[in-house]
C-alpha cells in the first residue's frame, strides 16, 4: 500500500499529513438510526475494524480472538470528533496510521471519509485509539516486542518513540 490520502474539500479540522493503510467499509441499512444517519457508536465500529486490520496487517500477528493465556491488544482511550453524518448505501474509508509508541501501548490516528458510489469523498470524523499490549495470563500490560515496534516504524517510515 502507498502513502497518500483520500482527497477532500479543505476543512481546517481535518488530520494533515498522509496515511499508509486504507480500509474500506460499505454501510449497512443496519448501522443506521432513526433519523436515517449512520449512528455515532458505528463510527468506533468502523474504527475498530481498521485497527484491527492495521495491526494484523503490518505486524503480521492477528488479534487473538480469545484471552486464554494469550498476549493481544485492548483498546484503553478512544476519542472522536465527528464532521459530518453517513447514510446507508455510502462507503467509508478509514485511513489510519500510528502516531506514537510507548512501552506497552501505541496512539493511532484516524481519518474517516464517506462518499456514494462515484462520488465526491468528505471528511466525516476523526479519531484517536490507544491501544495496549496486554497479557491475559498476568492480567497487566506486556511490553511491546523490539519486532512489533520494528514492523510499525518501517511501516510508517519514521521513529514513533
Amino acid at each position: 500500500m502507498t502513502r497518500g490520502r483520500i482527497e477532500t474539500p479543505v476543512d481546517p479540522r481535518d488530520l494533515p499529513g498522509d496515511f499508509g493503510h486504507r480500509v474500506d467499509v460499505d454501510v449497512r441499512f443496519a448501522d443506521t438510526d432513526a433519523m436515517g444517519h449512520v449512528n455515532n457508536a458505528v463510527y468506533l465500529t468502523y474504527c475498530e475494524m481498521a485497527r484491527i486490520r492495521y495491526w494484523s496487517d503490518v505486524t503480521g500477528e492477528p488479534v487473538a480472538a480469545g484471552h486464554e493465556g494469550a498476549e493481544s491488544l485492548i483498546l484503553a482511550e478512544a476519542r472522536i470528533t465527528y464532521r459530518a453524518p453517513v447514510f446507508h448505501t455510502e462507503t467509508v474509508t478509514v485511513e489510519t496510521r500510528a502516531t506514537h509508541i510507548g512501552r506497552s501501548s501505541f496512539i493511532l490516528e484516524h481519518r474517516l471519509t464517506a462518499c456514494t458510489p462515484g462520488g465526491s469523498p468528505r471528511l466525516v470524523a476523526t479519531s484517536e485509539s490507544v491501544m495496549v499490549r496486554y497479557d491475559y495470563r498476568t492480567d497487566r500490560p506486556a511490553p511491546l516486542s523490539d519486532a512489533f515496534i520494528a514492523a510499525i516504524e518501517t511501516f510508517e517510515g519514521r521513529s514513533l518513540r
